[in-house]
């Protein structure tokens, strides 16, 4: 491992003044506000921090090595911590920071930052923890990075369950996820499933979420219009052509698309027939990782949970939707499986719902081989 300096000319980083320790003893791998605190956080494949978040009494003196073990000879990354809730507020200002300041913006929210850091390089960065308790987000801020690559120094207080902790990325909020993962071209980059890749994929906006189920089922989930863009078999995704493309080319689908989306969004709540206002709320792991995306249509929210088919290939979509109005979901004939539901009638290819029945129903899609014929 190579370690150098890069003489890195940035704005004076804000430096706090010290507190008194925690009342009841040390954090968490911490000694005494006094003691130096040691931290050593990897850059590992797939847009990554090895290390999520980490503990600190106020006032302390930490001492933080950063490493770039990312196996892409092109893939610099660096490590800027934020004030509480300022992170992607830093990540879109990094952009017109630009190269020669190492991505790292001069402007009141950035507390710590390294330089940029090559692959198998490293560099130690050593600061005084903020008095003021709280969450402080850090980030790479390479163009690109931050939406993905992220995590969380918390001071003074105590960390949240890994799996419900807002500040650590959903990818990664269990102890399999958190753990550098092999790369392994056509299951992702482990063996541990649901797999969840925030990544850049065809025939998709650039909020694609792929995800990879038990079976070798995957879906693509398109954050950006809320819906699912399509369906495969056999693999899941590589993500090296994304990675050497330094987050502009788009990841490979590794198996077979058996459905495409050709409808858009799918429901339509009450008598209009377009679409409404969709926004994108996010999605918890549950059931053991798998992903439950929500987003409103008119502010109606609804909720939707996808899983393979528990009888043969295929996808099951149980959606949740609070409203007091009738509901239809839009299917595509010509998309390349056939629907089955567990509630409503079926009007042609489109499914329509009372308010009682929508409230939580299933759609199933069932693949050519086990069809018998589309709807």
């Amino acid at each position: 491992m190579r370690t150098r300096s890069l003489g890195l000319t940035l704005a004076p980083l804000l430096a706090l003044a010290p507190a008194a320790p925690l009342e009841g003893g040390e954090a968490a791998g911490a000694g005494a506000a006094a003691d130096t605190l040691e931290v050593t956080i990897k850059a590992i494949p797939g847009l990554r921090f090895d290390r999520v978040r980490f503990q600190v009494n106020p006032g302390q003196v930490v001492k933080l090595t950063f490493i770039n073990e990312d196996p892409q000879d092109d893939m610099d990354h660096n490590l800027v911590i934020t004030r509480p809730g300022a992170r992607l507020t830093v990540v879109q200002a990094a952009v017109k920071a630009g190269a020669d300041k190492h991505y790292v913006p001069d402007i009141p929210e950035v507390l710590f930052a390294t330089p940029l850091v090559q692959g198998g390089e490293s560099y130690t960065l050593t600061f005084t923890a903020p008095a003021e308790r709280g969450a402080y987000p850090y980030a790479c801020t390479f163009p690109g990075h931050g939406v993905l690559m992220y995590g969380a120094m918390y001071v003074g207080i105590e960390m949240p369950p890994l799996a419900s902790d807002e500040n650590v990325p959903p990818g990664q909020r269990t102890i399999a996820d958190a753990q550098p993962p092999p790369r392994l071209r056509g299951v992702s980059y482990g063996t541990e499933f649901p797999a969840i890749s925030r990544t850049f994929l065809p025939e998709s906006g650039p909020a694609s979420i792929a995800v990879g189920l038990p079976d070798g089922q995957s879906y693509n989930f398109d954050a950006g219009v809320s819906y699912l863009r399509y369906a495969w078999s056999g693999g899941f995704v590589d993500n090296t052509p994304h990675w050497r493309g330094n987050g502009n080319a788009y990841a490979l689908v590794v198996g077979q698309i058996y459905y495409r989306n050709k409808v858009g969004f799918p429901l339509r709540i009450g008598a209009r027939d377009s679409v409404g206002v969709v926004k994108f709320k996010g999605y918890r792991l549950v059931d053991g990782g798998y992903p439950e995306f929500r987003y409103t249509v008119d502010g109606v929210e609804v909720r939707e949970l996808i899983r393979s088919r528990p009888d043969g290939p295929g996808l099951v979509r149980t959606f949740e939707i609070q409203t007091d109005q009738p509901v239809r979901f839009l299917t595509d004939p010509d998309g390349g499986v056939r629907f089955e539901a567990s509630a409503g009638r079926w009007n042609g290819s489109v499914l329509e719902l009372t308010a009682a029945q929508a409230r939580r129903f299933t759609v199933t899609m069932i693949p050519p081989a086990d069809a018998g014929g589309a709807r």
